[in-house]
């Protein structure tokens, strides 16, 4: 069993059968900064305590991204790791300079990341982009670098020459693209979708529905299931309806699918950011989660897209405030090795 487990292929096949099932996917939450619970996806009862690799020090650790059961997490001292909750596994990634030259002016700094996985190199890639920002937009100036896996290393890439003005930090995966909402310049309030592709490293323009060309309407990004996913909310004859949107078919403009629709407060939605985070295992669900402000507390909930009834879900053994992601649980290692072959 210990051979099997820790070999290559058998690592892949595992893997593969939880994303072509959706078995074996988890809830991973974190609550006082520093503390994470595992839970069961498909029955919220069951949970399980994480040490996380710094608990030991208390530290606050954020994640940044999760792929293949891998976690891209920072610390507040601005040490990033790589973490695999199911094998208890981590590593520090070396550090890297920020090469920006002196910038003649006082400039506010954002740093933004992005984790996945590129099929091609057979390699976890880790993207961050850096930015520089004047006070009266006179200045500007980023960097983009990837650290990988396989070499263990980082390297500066091509420069991204889109702005990012949003409390956005994180990049979202699908179809092995990493995802931004992004303005072609300081002073635009029309924002683009940019996309990076982990196989080619190379930034594009990804295309929304039309009607996000609207100034009225608030939108944001995320992925689910693999998928594109996109939520736009709005002010209707007095009402305040909250969209959910797919990209079925990825890169076709024309693919993008309406969900869902639904008036608050039927979704109890408290901001216009809210998207879903996964569909159901049989896809007949949406699960939401939620920052109920006028409980001062969060919520998971179930959206029944035949029915369109909610349930809440919950969770044992959390306080009312926590934040929550998604990963599937894998064997992935660490240490990257090619597969040996079929056994």
């Amino acid at each position: 069993w210990c051979s099997w487990i820790e070999d290559p292929y058998f690592i892949k096949l595992h893997l593969s059968y939880s994303l072509k099932t959706n078995t074996n996917r988890s809830l991973i939450v974190r609550y006082c900064k520093y503390q994470f619970l595992s839970v069961n996806y498909d029955s919220p009862k069951t949970t399980r305590s994480l040490k996380q690799p710094l608990s030991e020090q208390k530290k606050y650790i954020q994640i940044l991204g999760s792929c293949n059961g891998l976690l891209a997490v920072e610390d507040d001292d601005g040490r990033i790791l790589l973490w695999n909750p199911s094998t208890r596994k981590y590593q520090v990634l070396p550090s890297t300079e920020i090469e920006f030259p002196s910038p003649p002016i006082r400039c506010s700094r954002s740093t933004y990341y992005g984790f996945g996985y590129d099929p091609v190199s057979d390699d976890y890639k880790l993207v961050r982009i850096v930015q520089l920002l004047g006070a009266k937009d006179e200045y500007f100036h980023s960097e983009a670098k990837v650290y990988s896996l396989r070499s263990n290393s980082w390297r500066r890439i091509k420069d991204f020459c889109f702005y990012f003005i949003s409390y956005r930090q994180l990049g979202f995966l699908a179809n092995n693209v990493l995802h931004l909402l992004a303005f072609k310049t300081p002073e635009s309030s029309k924002r683009d979708l940019v996309g990076f592709d982990l196989r080619s490293e190379e930034f594009s323009l990804v295309e929304l529905p039309d009607f996000c060309l609207d100034e009225n309407i608030y939108f944001d990004v995320k992925a689910m299931g693999g998928y594109l996913c996109l939520s736009a909310t709005y002010w209707e004859l007095g009402d305040i309806v909250a969209d959910v949107w797919i990209m079925k078919e990825y890169g076709v403009k024309e693919s993008w699918v309406k969900l869902m629709s639904s008036t608050y407060p039927d979704l109890l939605l408290c901001s216009p950011s809210e998207v879903p985070l996964a569909f159901s295992k049989n896809g007949d669900k949406v699960l939401f989660h939620f920052k109920l402000n006028r409980d001062r507390r969060d919520s998971l909930v179930w959206y029944d897209l035949g029915s369109k009834r909610i349930e809440e879900v919950g969770i044992r053994g959390v306080p009312i405030v926590y934040d929550v992601d998604l990963y599937v649980e894998s064997l992935v290692p660490l240490n990257l090795k090619p597969p040996r072959g079929k056994f």
